[in-house]
């Protein structure tokens, strides 16, 4: 099953556009706090995602908790900061794609870490990032792409 990981996301709607996509493509959603919002059924709604009931969710105290468990795995890290592109790499089924909250992206610290898992989304010069849902779904299709869409119909 392909991981979606959002690493402390600061906005619900965003939240709530990952988790449809989740939904849609049978992904799981790892979800590290802190994040900017409570998952209360009441913001989860607010999110704007009524599909939050079809979405497979763990949620992680903080992101060195998320990486103790699963630092050995197959990790893609989308950061402006890589210099490959994210559809120069291969993804396998039960790879887990990270996403950093939307104002600052994944900690500097992660990225070295990780150095050689980082990739970008390939955009204008001077531009930084796309919304955070936005690359989720990029990602999220590429990879299930090269894997044949599998269980999609």
């Amino acid at each position: 099953m392909l991981n979606i990981v959002l690493v402390e996301p600061e906005i619900p709607q965003n939240a709530g556009n990952v988790a449809r996509t989740c939904a849609c493509t049978g992904s799981r959603l790892h979800l590290v706090e802190p994040m900017g919002f409570r998952p209360t059924e009441k913001n989860l709604k607010r999110a704007g995602c009524n599909y939050w009931n079809d979405v497979d969710i763990v949620r992680w105290s903080c992101v060195e908790a998320f990486l103790e468990a699963h630092g050995e795995d197959e990790l893609h890290l989308f950061t402006g900061a890589a210099e490959r592109g994210y559809a120069e790499v291969s993804y396998g089924p039960d790879a887990f794609l990270l996403f950093g909250r939307e104002s600052r992206g994944l900690d500097p610290a992660i990225i070295e870490r990780f150095a050689d898992a980082c990739v970008r989304v390939p955009m204008r010069a001077g531009l930084d990032s796309l919304n955070v849902s936005n690359t989720v779904a990029l990602a999220a299709y590429e990879a299930l792409r090269q894997q044949g869409f599998p269980g999609l119909v």
